[in-house]
C-alpha cells in the first residue's frame, strides 16, 4: 500500500488486505479507489456489513471500537493526518501503564495550511513542516516518537510532569537525550523551548530519573553541596556490573558518600526491597556509606534534606558547608521539623 507525502493511503489491489492493515477502517474515498461503486458501498452499510463511525469511514463491525480502530478513524476522517501527542505516544510504546481510557480524545496533527474540522472524539492540531515529522509507513501514521515526546513535555501542566515525560522517555531506552535535543531543533514553536533544552541536558550527563534531577536542582545545586558523581559503575560481591545513583567522595583523606535514589511508585516489592539492602551491604564491604532518599525527602522536604546531607558529608570528610537557599526557613532551617 502507498502511504507518504502526497497523502494518499490507496493503491491496494485487495481491499482486503487493506482492512487488514488499518484494523477493519476503511475510508470512502479508499473504497471507492479500490474498485468498490457507490451502490456496492450504500449496499455494504445498508446490511451494516459496514457501520459509519465518521463522515466518509467505516468499520466493519457493529460493536465498540478499539483504541487502535478508533485511532485509525481519526486520521482517515482527517486524511491527510497522523496521530499526535499523547495518542503518538500510546501508538508507539504500546499501551503500558499510561494507556488511561480508551475514550480520551485521539489527538492528530495535519499540515498548517489546513483547517481540518474534528470529528467527535478527535481534537486537531495543525503543524508548519508536518510532512517530515510523520511516520507514514507506520500503522497509523504517526508524529515520530522524539518529537511527540518533546510536544509532550512542551504542554505539560507542571514542571514535575514535563520531567517526568522526558525522563520516562530516555529512562525507558526509547530514546536518548541527543535525539531529544534533535528533534527540538526541528520544532519551531516551544512555551519552554529554554527550559525544556536545560532538562534534557541534565538527563544526558547521568540523571536519568524524575527524582534523580529534582535531587539535582532542588537539594544539591541550591544549597551548596559539592557536585555528586552519576550513575557510577561499581561491581557487587558476585562480580556483576550495578550503577550507583550519586557518589560524593575525596581522595585525602579518602572518603565516601552514596546516595541511592529510590524512586519507586508502582513495583514496590519484597524482591526490589531485597535487591537494594544487597547493594547497601555491597557498599559497606568497600567502607562505603548508603543513605536511601525518596519522595518525600527530595520533593517535600529538599531544604531539610539538604541540611542533614551537609551535616553527613562532614563527619565523612567534606571541608565545606551547605547553605540555605532562598526557600529555606530561617534561622534553624537545618535542624527545625519546619525546614523545607
Amino acid at each position: 500500500m502507498g502511504a507518504g507525502p502526497a497523502g494518499d493511503l490507496i493503491g491496494m489491489d485487495n481491499i482486503d488486505g487493506l482492512l487488514d492493515r488499518q484494523d477493519g477502517v476503511i475510508s470512502r474515498r479508499q473504497a471507492l479507489t479500490c474498485g468498490l461503486t457507490p451502490t456496492d458501498v450504500a449496499r455494504r452499510l445498508r446490511r451494516r456489513e459496514w457501520t459509519p463511525v465518521h463522515d466518509g469511514v467505516y468499520v466493519l463491525h457493529t460493536g465498540p471500537l478499539t483504541w487502535q480502530q478508533r485511532a485509525w478513524a481519526a486520521v482517515l476522517a482527517c486524511w491527510p493526518a497522523a496521530l499526535s501527542g499523547e495518542s503518538a505516544r500510546r501508538a508507539h510504546e504500546g499501551p503500558g501503564r499510561r494507556a488511561g481510557s480508551t475514550d480520551a480524545p485521539i489527538e492528530i496533527v495535519v499540515a498548517h495550511r489546513r483547517k481540518a474540522r474534528a470529528p467527535d472524539g478527535v481534537t486537531v492540531t495543525r503543524a508548519r513542516g508536518f510532512e517530515p515529522i510523520i511516520q507514514w509507513n507506520l500503522s497509523p501514521p504517526r508524529v515520530r516518537y522524539d518529537e511527540a515526546i518533546i510536544t509532550i513535555a512542551d504542554a505539560a501542566r507542571d514542571d514535575l510532569a514535563a520531567i517526568a515525560v522526558i525522563a520516562d522517555a530516555c529512562g525507558g531506552r526509547r530514546t536518548t537525550a541527543t535525539r531529544l535535543l534533535a528533534a527540538m531543533e526541528r520544532t519551531p514553536r516551544l512555551a519552554r523551548r529554554v527550559w525544556l533544552s536545560g532538562i534534557v541536558r541534565d538527563v544526558a550527563e547521568g540523571s536519568c530519573s524524575v527524582l534523580e534531577h529534582a535531587y539535582l536542582t532542588r537539594v544539591e545545586q541550591p544549597h551548596g553541596l559539592p557536585r555528586g558523581l552519576r550513575q557510577v559503575v561499581a561491581l557487587d560481591a558476585g562480580g556483576r556490573r550495578m550503577f550507583r545513583d550519586v557518589v560524593y567522595g575525596g581522595a585525602r583523606p579518602r572518603w565516601r558518600q552514596i546516595v541511592e535514589l529510590d524512586g519507586r511508585l508502582w513495583h514496590d516489592s519484597t524482591a526490589a526491597r531485597d535487591r537494594d539492602m544487597e547493594r547497601d551491604l555491597d557498599a559497606a564491604l568497600d567502607l562505603e556509606d548508603t543513605v536511601r532518599l525518596g519522595y518525600g525527602q527530595v520533593l517535600g522536604r529538599p531544604c531539610r534534606t539538604a541540611a542533614k546531607l551537609g551535616r553527613l558529608l562532614q563527619l565523612r570528610g567534606w571541608a565545606g558547608s551547605a547553605t540555605p537557599c532562598p526557600d529555606c526557613q530561617k534561622p534553624d532551617w537545618g535542624t527545625s521539623d519546619q525546614a523545607g
